[in-house]
């Protein structure tokens, strides 16, 4: 038998023969118990983990609201209501103003000459695309 094998046949858990209470978060106590720390939920004398770091009060917090599967179907469920919403507006919403705008003469001087591209004059039928 080696030197290791029979330390931890002696020490199991090489940590001096100390007691070591079972590992559980402290944010899982009653937090309405009698304790004699009310904030790390603990009873004076009691034998604190080796894991104490971990496991107790200021350590970070479980988060156990809800489950994975449920945060999912919450998230599902808002962006649904945010595409649905985009969606039923979208077809109320206007594409375009009730009555174009017209200039007199088209601004042909404005927009570079006679040669150029102008805009229409006014009585002559504005641009439109079919709507799907």
């Amino acid at each position: 038998m080696t030197e290791a094998e029979r330390l931890e046949i002696e020490d199991p858990g090489m940590n001096g023969g100390y007691i070591n209470p079972p590992a559980i978060k402290r944010q899982h106590r009653d937090p309405y118990g009698d304790w004699w720390d009310k904030q790390e939920r603990r009873n004076y004398g009691e034998p604190v983990h080796e894991d104490n770091d971990i496991l107790g009060m200021l350590s970070p917090y479980d988060y156990t609201h809800f489950s994975a599967g449920w945060g999912a179907v919450l998230l599902g469920t808002f962006v649904a209501a945010v595409f649905g919403l985009a969606g039923a507006v979208s077809l109320v919403y206007p594409d375009k103003v009730s009555v174009p705008k017209e200039y007199e003469d088209g601004l042909e001087a404005e927009l570079g000459g006679p040669r150029a591209v102008r805009a229409r004059k006014q009585g002559e039928e504005a641009f439109t695309t079919p709507l799907p």
